[in-house]
């Protein structure tokens, strides 16, 4: 077996800069036309590395690879007797220790179904007929869009007797659904490979490898290809922040720490026990870089939602004192991974500019979601979670007491168009005990699920991009585990059915309304009208986007309907009730506004022009300005 350079120059220079977008097309296994297929590894404290795979025993023959004469560390070599779907490994030993181990390709394409660990030869070879998506699909993922995820966790969404459903499947069901409640985007909880189901896919060992657990890489490439043909995005969760210690994954990859850190003040994860990757390697970066944009450029993903960014910003990120090594400056923050995330997002906008990169941030940490050419790190959006941790503080809080803690559904608005922000009510807060949304809400059953959709009605009427995760749509009570589907059958029942419903209309009137979504990163598209009623837990807003009929949101958060409710409005005319969390069709009273009403010439909030309302309990209402004419 004779070694072949599958590299150029060029490649190994981008490699070595931590600059190198396509590693995939270089490094694992690639098929050969004419049979057998081309190998690359990069190992660099290696003193000997050979592939056993079901072609040759596991290692029965020797296969072994060849150093490249340029010092990168890269293996490669050629095997003429490898077909596709053959499972195989990298046999390695470390030229400064006894150390010998059998790992997975870091770039392979493929895996074993869990709990095997194998790589498998595969091609990526599909056939797309997503054209008309792909085309339009920079103006479906801008930020002036109307932008509505699902977020799913494809193992636990539906089953069949028991079992995981596979892409296709899924592809067709998740589809209608999708359109059937009007999201925009379903995001996916990890589905790179992860050895360990309980992880949800955030204890990734294949950075370039879908979960064999639901079928084939074509299988997800036909998923996504049919959602895109139903007019839905999909995006990735995807976790660079760290990774597994699996003996067959990336940890001690040839015998030295070579993906992570070497001091574990550094390199390990005191809060997931898992490895942090060492950003200041440039190979791992173009490791990382690659990955993000594999799911791009291969399966035509979207967008990437990149996963505890916090803990790559911070050196001491659930850390106590001693426990983390400072910067060169001192400081605490991670100078090297700030780098790295603004090279992978100017990477990921440099060749695919029609996507979203969005980062799950938890902290202040300042231009998250500006350009980098003006000093911010380059994503399209962040997780606003400080929105998430007062909202659902709020209404968890008996309405008795609300007016004492009406800043906390006010004071989003101060930082609101600091970032370009997703208002996320995702899958960690119905998990470990915190329960499911419903669950949070006070009060007996029909102020649970009044407050439930007065909440929802507030979060779309909100600035910021949404994001909900299954089966808060329809008021699960259960808290969410991965054993097993969402409570299916509960959506049957009036009152979840009535959630349901609310979240299907919120999602057209919002698409539907361009003052609800064209500008949600800019105080133009926003305006209070009553901001300081807590006395009667009432606010009043007003949604606007140019010369679009400007939508006024109003939610009134007691138990208590409000009869002759003025609100100041900027324009004369009929404002038509577009939506009513109360309607009975969602399960609510019925209060409301009998479709409009006409503004009249009385002075309130500082404007000529006032609405005369009754705003039902527990309740969001939104009504649309129309002319006289």
């Amino acid at each position: 077996m004779g070694a072949r350079h599958l590299l150029t120059e060029q490649d190994i220079y981008l490699f070595r800069e931590g600059t190198h977008a396509s590693l995939f097309d270089e490094l694992g296994c690639h098929l050969s036309k004419g049979g057998g297929a081309t190998f690359a590894v990069w190992a660099p404290n290696a003193a000997k590395v050979s592939v056993i795979g079901d072609w040759n025993g596991w290692g029965a023959r020797e296969d072994a690879l060849a150093p490249r004469w340029d010092g990168s560390g890269i293996w490669e070599g050629s095997i003429a007797e490898v077909q596709h779907g053959q499972t195989y490994k990298y046999r390695i030993a470390s030229r400064w220790n006894d150390f010998t181990a059998e790992k997975a390709d870091p770039v392979g394409f493929f895996s074993e179904s869990p709990p095997a660990t194998g790589s498998r030869a595969w091609s990526l070879e599909w056939e797309w007929h997503d054209a008309d998506w792909m085309a339009s699909r920079g103006e479906r993922n801008g930020l002036a869009a109307p932008i509505s995820i699902y977020e799913a966790h494809l193992g636990s969404w539906r089953r069949q007797d028991g079992n995981f459903l596979n892409y296709r499947e899924l592809a067709h069901q998740l589809a209608q659904y999708l359109k059937d409640t009007g999201f925009t985007h379903v995001e996916l909880m990890p589905i790179t490979e992860h050895p360990f189901y309980g992880s949800w896919g955030y204890q990734t060992t294949g950075y370039f490898a879908p979960t064999a657990r639901y079928g084939t890489p074509q299988d997800l490439m036909y998923f996504v290809d049919h959602l895109h043909q139903n007019g839905i995005g999909v995006i990735l969760d995807w976790v660079p922040s760290h990774f597994p210690t699996d003996a067959h994954g990336l940890i001690y990859f040839d015998g030295t720490h070579l993906y992570e850190h070497a001091d574990a003040r550094q390199g390990f994860h005191p809060e997931w026990n898992s490895a942090i990757f060492n950003y200041g390697r440039n190979e791992v970066r173009s490791f990382l870089i690659s990955s993000a944009l594999f799911w791009l450029k291969h399966y035509h993903i979207d967008g990437l939602r990149v996963d505890g960014v916090a803990s790559m910003l911070y050196l001491d990120y659930a850390r106590k004192a001693g426990e983390w090594i400072p910067n060169r400056f001192g400081g605490r923050e991670n100078l090297e991974a700030t780098d790295f995330l603004r090279e992978l997002n100017k990477a990921v906008y440099r060749h695919h500019p029609d996507t979203t990169m969005i980062a799950e941030e938890s902290t202040a940490w300042p231009m998250v979601s500006r350009p980098t050419d003006m000093g911010g790190l380059g994503f399209g959006m962040k997780w606003n979670m400080g929105w998430m941790h007062d909202t659902l503080a709020y209404f968890s809080k008996d309405p008795i007491y609300r007016r004492y803690n009406h800043g906390q559904l006010t004071f989003s608005l101060i930082y609101a168009f600091n970032e370009n922000f997703v208002l996320p009510l995702s899958h960690d807060e119905v998990v470990y005990g915190k329960g499911a949304l419903i669950g949070k809400m006070p009060g007996d059953d029909w102020k649970q699920y009044a407050n439930l959709r007065a909440m929802f009605g507030y979060m779309w009427g909100h600035p910021g991009k949404k994001l909900l995760f299954m089966g808060g749509e329809f008021a699960q009570r259960r808290e969410w585990t991965h054993d097993g589907e969402l409570e299916w059958w509960v959506s049957s029942l009036p009152e979840h059915a009535g959630v349901q419903r609310l979240v299907r209309d919120l999602n057209a009137v919002y698409r539907s309304e361009p003052a609800l979504h064209r500008i949600d990163f800019s105080q133009d598209g926003f305006e209070w009208l009553d901001v300081d009623n807590a006395e009667a837990s009432v606010l009043a807003f007003l949604r606007k986007a140019g010369d679009s009929p400007p939508i006024l949101v109003v939610s009134n958060l007691t138990p208590v309907p409000r009869h002759n409710y003025l609100i100041g409005v900027p324009k004369r005319g009929i404002w038509r009730e577009v939506l009513n969390s109360d309607a009975r069709e969602y399960g609510g009273a019925g209060w409301g506004n009998m479709g409009g009403v006409e503004s009249v010439p009385v002075s309130t909030h500082g404007r000529v022009e006032s609405v005369n309302l009754t705003l039902p309990p527990l309740s969001t209402v939104m009504l649309r300005w129309e002319s006289h004419d």
